[in-house]
């Protein structure tokens, strides 16, 4: 029910594997064994971060660019113009890249993921395409033109395309404009047909795409921002583009990058998943605003079925420096959480660089096994009917004030598992009674902790579960029923 992502920086990933292997490796001939750790982790869907035809201005751009190049020399000492590439996100077509190997060997590893049970996920960007895009200079009208006095007056505002003639770059309105970036017309009903062509395209050479920025081309959003300059957008075009491309592949799945409280919305419209950033943002800032995370879990089914929740992608600091002490705890919460979960590439070894998206070379950081042998065991854990169909309920936790810890139940009618999460740099004794622990109904008691040892302070005494837990640790208590556990109606 709830799939289980693996995120691929693909350049990164192929040029790592090419020196591992003393050869070219491009998406055609991926060692044996890459398939065999994604079968073996359990992922359901691998996402291919950085396919697309790479844009020559985005490239110029990010090798000239005095804020990239500190990103860069933060994550690597060095840094020469080969080590430097175009953004994933600025694309001129939806063309695979040839020196990946192109669509007929991208075509090749989606049959061999399949042949392994995995689906392939692919980015597409809705609002914005590169500078040197495939649809100029025929088809001006797909973009947003500005006026020369407004170019004027906000000098960062557009591109020159042509002598005289501008267009807006790519912007979300909280931020600087994407300066290797085309802003997409909205308000033109060719704008809509042509991205949707793009979308059954890309359709046609994998299973599920995730949809970079997508709460930019809501009605409301970009009728905001834009109206004045390019018209008004008088027709969502989520719930038209999902619906035409599913039409096609019943099965293809949509994920959402989503901010601003949008989830709920383009779920409406026809998305299977969309981002979580408040889970994110609960349980990653130290020592996490537990409070607020429980609140959030505690949401509408049909809302927290359809969230992805992830500790890092390509655009978020990796977990392992941001969260500290807290990361295994963490992890252990997110993959006990409903939703779908993303892993990003690394971050079961526990790398602590963020790779700037730009950047074609990677630091050398040693792995953590015991992190990625922990991943490994939540994973299976993860794949139990209680954490995949469970639905989830608060624990009234006996523990001190302000304690950071937290507790959740998940359960179905035959199983349930208790979440036990200690934020703080001090041990904790933790008690909680539940209707669930009652009239002997649990049997074949389980605990895994982020210790990776036998926990022992685990006591059920007088229908009430005691608990020490260690800083900084987590637990999840599963239980087989011998009757129907409780269900909070």
């Amino acid at each position: 029910m709830f799939p289980l992502v693996y995120e691929i920086n693909t350049r990164i990933w192929l040029q790592k594997l090419s020196i591992e292997h003393n050869r070219a490796v491009t998406l055609g001939n991926i060692p044996d064994e890459e398939f065999a750790f994604f079968s073996s982790c359990g992922f359901d869907i691998v996402w291919l971060m950085g396919v697309w035809k790479p844009s020559q201005y985005s490239k110029a751009i990010a090798t000239a660019h005095r804020g990239l190049r500190g990103a860069f020399l933060q994550h690597v000492t060095t840094v020469t113009p080969e080590d430097i590439a175009s953004s994933p996100y600025s694309i001129p077509s939806y063309t695979v890249n040839e020196t990946l190997g192109g669509e007929t060997e991208l075509l090749t590893f989606r049959e061999k993921l399949h042949a392994c049970g995995i689906k392939l996920m692919l980015d597409f960007v809705p609002n914005h395409l590169a500078l040197d895009n495939a649809f100029l200079p025929e088809h001006l009208e797909y973009f947003i033109p500005i006026c020369r006095e407004e170019q004027c007056q906000d000098p960062d505002a557009g591109f020159e395309y042509m002598k005289g003639t501008y267009l807006a770059y790519g912007k979300d309105p909280y931020f600087e404009p994407w300066t290797d970036t085309l802003q997409l017309n909205y308000a033109r009903k060719e704008t809509h047909k042509m991205m949707t062509e793009n979308l059954f395209k890309i359709s046609s050479l994998c299973d599920a795409v995730r949809c970079d920025v997508a709460m930019l081309v809501l009605k409301s959003v970009f009728n905001t921002t834009w109206s004045t300059l390019a018209g008004v957008m008088e027709e969502e075009f989520w719930c038209n583009a999902i619906t035409a491309v599913k039409l096609r592949h019943p099965n293809f799945l949509f994920l959402a990058e989503s901010y601003w409280n949008k989830e709920w919305e383009l779920q409406q419209q026809g998305f299977d998943y969309t981002y979580d950033k408040p889970f994110y943002d609960y349980l990653s800032n130290a020592p996490g605003n537990l409070e607020k995370l429980s609140g959030h879990l505690l949401g509408n089914w049909e809302y927290q079925k359809h969230l992805c929740r992830f500790l890092e992608n390509h655009d978020e600091p990796r977990a392992a420096e941001k969260i500290g002490l807290n990361n295994k705890a963490a992890a252990l919460v997110l993959l006990t959480s409903p939703g779908m979960h993303l892993i990003h590439q690394d971050q079961m070894e526990g790398f602590r660089k963020q790779i700037p998206v730009q950047l074609l070379r990677q630091a050398n950081e040693a792995s953590d096994e015991n992190l990625a042998e922990f991943y490994k065991k939540l994973f299976l854990l993860q794949e139990r009917d209680v954490f995949q169909e469970g639905r989830i309920e608060w624990l009234n936790l006996n523990a001190p004030y302000k304690s950071h810890c937290l507790g959740f139940h998940r359960y179905t009618a035959k199983e349930s598992a208790y979440v036990l999460a200690n934020f703080s740099g001090n041990g904790i004794p933790l008690e909680f009674s539940h209707p669930s622990l009652e009239n002997g109904a649990l049997k074949k008691l389980t605990v895994l902790s982020t210790q990776n040892k036998n926990k022992t302070s685990v006591h059920y005494v007088e229908k009430v579960m005691k608990i020490n837990l260690a800083p900084h640790e987590a637990i999840v208590i599963n239980c087989m029923a011998t009757v129907a556990v409780y269900k909070n109606e």
